[in-house]
């Protein structure tokens, strides 16, 4: 199945400037739904890790996906605000600005092996700011998983030494 044809290019959309690929007819459509999952954990079946990290908000819903999938659990990294609990954060660039992620003070135990999940792999801000927040709670990185990268913003430069896995590519 072509997934790509069911991403929806926004242009201008948050800012001028900006093309931005919306998953939302993927995550609609059944059966691209599901391909989608079962694609992207067959990108990271063969490595060994304990939990599923993933921002908001459409990282949850890939995220928890795969998690449930693979028999692990699941670590939601938030917005400021959001969680209900102690928390550390990491501050990073997005492509228009400046944004924090914030996750569980105990929500990764030191030495538990993390799969970093998200929709969209732009400029690697926001995957840089979430490797950094599992190694502040003394996880480790093992592989990212994105639906979608834009490599014409070279995101991997920022991601060097790291397991990067992707489906669709722009």
């Amino acid at each position: 199945m072509d997934l790509k044809r069911f991403i929806r290019d926004i242009p201008d959309f948050p800012q001028k400037g900006i093309v931005f690929r919306d998953i939302t007819p993927l995550l609609r459509n059944q059966e691209a739904f599901k391909e989608a999952i079962d694609r992207m954990c067959e990108l990271v079946f063969d490595r060994e890790f304990d939990l599923v990290v993933a921002p908001e908000a459409r990282g949850f819903i890939l995220g928890a996906a795969m998690a449930y999938k693979l028999g692990k659990g699941f670590v939601p990294v938030r917005k400021p605000g959001k969680l209900p609990y102690k928390t550390v954060y990491e501050e990073y660039q997005l492509e228009y600005g400046t944004e924090q992620l914030h996750i569980h003070e105990d929500a990764i135990e030191k030495g538990q092996k993390v799969l970093i999940v998200d929709d969209v792999l732009a400029t690697g801000g926001t995957a840089e700011a979430l490797i950094r927040l599992v190694k502040k709670l003394g996880g480790e990185v093992v592989s990212l998983a994105f639906l979608v990268e834009l490599s014409y913003l070279e995101p991997r430069k920022r991601l060097e030494g790291y397991d990067v896995k992707t489906l669709i590519v722009y």
